[in-house]
């Protein structure tokens, strides 16, 4: 195709994407440039913990032309996923709420996401010809260095990408086409300035420094990636966060600018915006796998579900249905569950 056809195709995959609720689309080149090394040096601190996968693959993760032969470009997009109000800071200042992080309140976003990207996929194949493949977050992709290098954003301190109209809550997915489109022009600056309000505010302290998390210490790692127990030391530190933490976006000043999703299946479902402990907590296996269909909860399972909620009742204040739903739950036929309701009943002077 000439220059002029590829410029027009790629104005037409602006549309497309505007068309399938992508609130922005971008294109960059398939040389990650200084994000490789520092990926390396993030593994080589063990910051990843107990997520092997991140050093898995080996350059299919950083060279987007190994993992899928033939690609020149990579199509970067991003699909807002905020609510207009989702009571964040509301359920966090009380103790006997639970808070999921909000990007898993819907639908999980792998579906939508995936869906929307493959029929944009589709497009460009019916147009263009060739073989284009789709992502979101279901392969080794470093995600945030492709975007922030297709002009969406900059990686801000809190590793997060940042767009300077849109904040942070959004999804971010890939296309690898095998067409030398036109690459968009990368964000070369950072915008954080000497603001430091994601690093003061994390919870456990994550944050090596600005730029460096250490995710054996962030919540999201802890109620979701990591399946055993829960370092003693950090459980008072995670307060009533029982799937993921917001607080290094929820106290961005660049979120003000977020714009609230216009995709019905992001809103929340089953009042998971705002709900007590102990209901969830009373949940049998049953309940949570039906209020959890076709969400991203599903993830980590009832066995950490029940773990996870069991920190932040030890977190509670002091009452007569916090203290009977954990003692109810001290003969749950888990060796993990049990270790986490003792401690929590220990937090409240309860001999058990």
């Amino acid at each position: 195709m000439t220059d002029l056809n590829l410029h027009s195709l790629s104005e037409q995959l602006q549309t497309w994407a505007h068309d399938l609720g992508f609130a922005a689309m971008g294109i960059s080149d398939i040389d990650l440039k200084e994000h490789p090394n520092y990926l390396q040096r993030w593994l080589d601190k063990g910051y990843h913990g107990t997520m092997n996968f991140m050093a898995a693959h080996g350059e299919k993760r950083w060279r987007p032309e190994l993992l899928e032969p033939g690609t020149l470009r990579v199509i970067s997009l991003r699909m807002d996923y905020l609510p207009e109000n989702t009571h964040a800071l509301d359920v966090l200042e009380e103790p006997n709420k639970g808070y999921i992080a909000r990007y898993t309140l819907g639908r999980d976003y792998h579906k939508l996401v995936r869906k929307r990207l493959a029929t944009l996929a589709k497009r460009l194949q019916d147009a263009a010809g060739g073989h284009h493949r789709a992502f979101v977050d279901s392969a080794p992709v470093l995600e945030r260095a492709i975007a922030e290098q297709a002009g969406l954003g900059w990686i801000g301190k809190n590793t997060m990408l940042i767009n300077d109209k849109a904040g942070s809550w959004f999804f971010l997915g890939e296309i690898y086409p095998d067409l030398p489109l036109p690459v968009s022009a990368p964000k070369t600056e950072k915008h954080c300035g000497s603001c430091t309000a994601c690093l003061d505010i994390c919870p456990t302290q994550a944050f090596v420094g600005p730029f460096e998390l250490d995710a054996r210490k962030c919540i999201s790692y802890l109620t979701i990636e990591h399946k055993g127990s829960i370092d003693t030391a950090l459980r008072s530190k995670i307060g009533n966060r029982i799937f993921g933490c917001d607080d290094c976006q929820l106290f961005c000043p660049w979120n003000k600018f977020a714009k609230p999703t216009q995709e019905s299946d992001f809103k929340p479902r089953h009042s998971l915006d705002n709900i007590d402990l102990v209901e969830l907590f009373l949940w049998d296996e049953h309940t949570y796998l039906d209020r959890t269909e076709g969400s991203a909860l599903r993830r980590i399972g009832y066995e950490r579900w029940l773990r996870n909620i069991a920190v932040a009742l030890g977190n509670a204040p002091s009452t007569i249905p916090v203290i009977e739903a954990l003692k109810l739950r001290l003969s749950f036929p888990s060796e993990l569950v049990q270790e986490h309701v003792v401690w929590a009943l220990e937090q409240h002077n309860v001999d058990v």
